[in-house]
């Protein structure tokens, strides 16, 4: 429930998760009820908190009402906290070099889901540590 001067709004969620991220995501500057809900209609709660999470401005920035600054401060406010809610390690952090970041781009601009393009790369990554570009994509396919 939120109280305003003009009156009083009542949000329903789906499940607790979905809750507790409305409320962290009404806790950044700039984001208000309005926007969580529509970051919550226009994605899962996993897909926005791995977005957060694995620092990918540009999925944020598709949902209507985040902008760069937007999305850039999301994931400065949020990213620890969502870390530190998921105890075992239940968000995996995307790989940080280019090559990967670059791989799982094209993974998912291929039509693989993002959460399944994720866990292929890690398996490359075991697999394979100094493996190019190409040669990712292509065994991360034959992983899914």
């Amino acid at each position: 429930m939120q109280v305003k001067e003009d009156g009083f709004s009542l949000f329903g969620f789906h499940d607790e998760d979905e809750r507790q991220l409305f409320m962290q995501l009404i806790s950044v500057s700039g984001i208000g009820a309005s926007t969580a809900r529509m970051m919550l209609s226009s994605m899962k709660t996993e897909e926005i908190t791995q977005a957060i999470v694995s620092e990918d401005e540009k999925s944020l920035e598709r949902i209507k009402g985040i902008g760069a600054k937007s999305a850039k401060r999301l994931i400065l406010e949020l990213k620890d906290k969502l870390l530190k809610g998921k105890p075992g390690g239940q968000i995996s952090v995307v790989m940080h070099n280019n090559t990967d970041q670059d791989a799982l781009n094209a993974l998912v601009s291929l039509g693989i889901a993002r959460q399944a393009a994720i866990l292929a790369l890690e398996k490359v990554n075991k697999l394979l540590p100094n493996a190019g570009l190409e040669e990712k994509i292509k065994s991360a396919l034959k992983q899914i």
